[in-house]
């Protein structure tokens, strides 16, 4: 499970807000929740030297499931992801499955990640419903998306101790048709008839 790391400062007090502790100055803090939650969640990421992903400093969902579809930024978010958004392609077309089990929960996949809600335009990888269908569309033959871009899209951390706000010191565990994958699921190339598993238990 995921484990805030928050430092105890003299002179501040503690609030609890959900299951999140933060700790807030006696003088006057002006944010958004959703900007307490992403640093409240900031010791859940990186590999132990304190670094922030860069999708997190782009404020990403390091938080605990489930985590919606961005509708924000989504342009800059495909970007990020090194892809781009429409016109779709027909030269590769085909649909890996991705489940997401956390505590033994299923996480929901949610429709239209990589799709741009003001233009209805979408990247190569993308999702239209809420099965875990991965839908690959792309325009060049032999072009290879991976499982990071998806998430990179979605705003959401991968690594192999990180689903969004969840860590583990035991490693996401990674299937692929029913066979353990070692390795950072982020780089994990997307192909036809993939049924992926990411399970941290």
């Amino acid at each position: 499970m995921c484990r805030p790391v928050l430092t105890t400062v003299p002179g501040q007090r503690s609030r609890s807000i959900g299951v999140v502790n933060v700790r807030i100055r006696s003088t006057t803090v002006v944010m958004s929740l959703a900007t307490v939650a992403t640093l409240a969640f900031a010791g859940c990421a990186g590999d132990g030297d304190g670094s922030v992903p860069a999708a997190q400093e782009r404020g990403a969902a390091a938080t605990m499931p489930p985590w919606p579809a961005p509708v924000d930024d989504v342009p800059g978010l495909v970007e990020a992801a090194g892809l781009d958004l429409g016109p779709m392609g027909t030269a590769e077309h085909h649909h890996p499955t991705l489940s997401i089990v956390v505590d033994g929960e299923q996480v929901l996949i949610p429709p239209n990640i990589g799709v741009d809600p003001s233009t209805g335009a979408m990247s190569a990888v993308h999702t239209h419903e809420s099965d875990g269908t991965i839908h690959i569309e792309a325009d060049t033959v032999g072009e290879t998306f991976t499982l990071g871009q998806l998430f990179t899209q979605w705003n959401v951390p991968l690594s192999e101790d990180q689903i969004g706000g969840v860590t583990t010191d035991n490693g996401v565990s990674v299937t692929v048709n029913g066979r353990r994958v070692a390795g950072n699921p982020a780089e994990l190339q997307l192909r036809p008839e993939q049924r992926i598993v990411l399970d941290v238990s």
